[in-house]
């Protein structure tokens, strides 16, 4: 079976008129993805701390949905004249496509208030023992926090990151917790850090429609 992917789009908001980037996200942009054979969800969120923050997360069957027909239909020089001018105005925090790392065909949970967004590059030497820490130590660390709902890992087809992990959290404080802050701080952590670049890391909560 083939691995799921994702598709991840961030955007800075403050150059748009907030109603309309909402409208055109709800009742064009999502919906005419969801209409695609392959597009399992579709999520939106919002910076926990900068509302001018906007990322949407879509699960997908495998990254082949997006050269499909039906999605090239209506993407790149296919967009609509709203899609034009909204994402004119829209600053870009970065598009990350890739293939479900880790554990490999779990979907999103429907229920999670928040988002952890985390994405790096990594040195080739040091390549396989980031994947190595972060499946034996890091990430079976952070599942058992309480609050935590899912610890995913993917790994780059496209965007300036070669990795990028997402957990999805009961609300933004889980990772402020001290039992989110322990796992940081291990031998294994700290030398690891020194083999990594381009850092993002983003604390999102869920969007909820006015």
């Amino acid at each position: 079976m083939e691995n799921m992917a994702i598709m991840c789009a961030g955007f800075t908001t403050g150059n748009v008129n907030h109603d309309e980037f909402n409208d055109w996200y709800d009742t064009e942009h999502i919906p005419e993805r969801l209409r695609v054979r392959g597009f399992i969800n579709a999520e939106r969120w919002i910076g926990a701390d900068d509302p001018a923050i906007a990322l949407a997360t879509y699960d997908l069957t495998s990254l082949d949905v997006l050269q499909s027909a039906p999605y090239r239909a209506f993407s790149g020089e296919n967009q609509s004249p709203w899609t034009r001018r909204v994402e004119s105005q829209l600053g870009k925090i970065g598009r990350f496509t890739g293939t479900q790392f880790k554990p490999g065909h779990q979907a999103a949970p429907s229920l999670a208030g928040a988002l952890l967004f985390v994405a790096m590059n990594v040195s080739a030497p040091a390549e396989e023992e980031l994947n190595a820490w972060y499946d034996t130590e890091h990430v079976p660390r952070l599942s058992t926090v309480p609050g935590c709902l899912c610890a995913r890992r993917f790994k780059a087809a496209s965007g300036p990151n070669q990795y990028c992990a997402l957990y999805h959290l009961e609300t933004p404080d889980v990772c402020a917790s001290p039992q989110w802050k322990s796992p940081a701080v291990t031998p294994w952590t700290v030398r690891m850090r020194a083999h990594t670049s381009a850092h993002l890391r983003i604390v999102m909560r869920r969007y909820a429609k006015a």
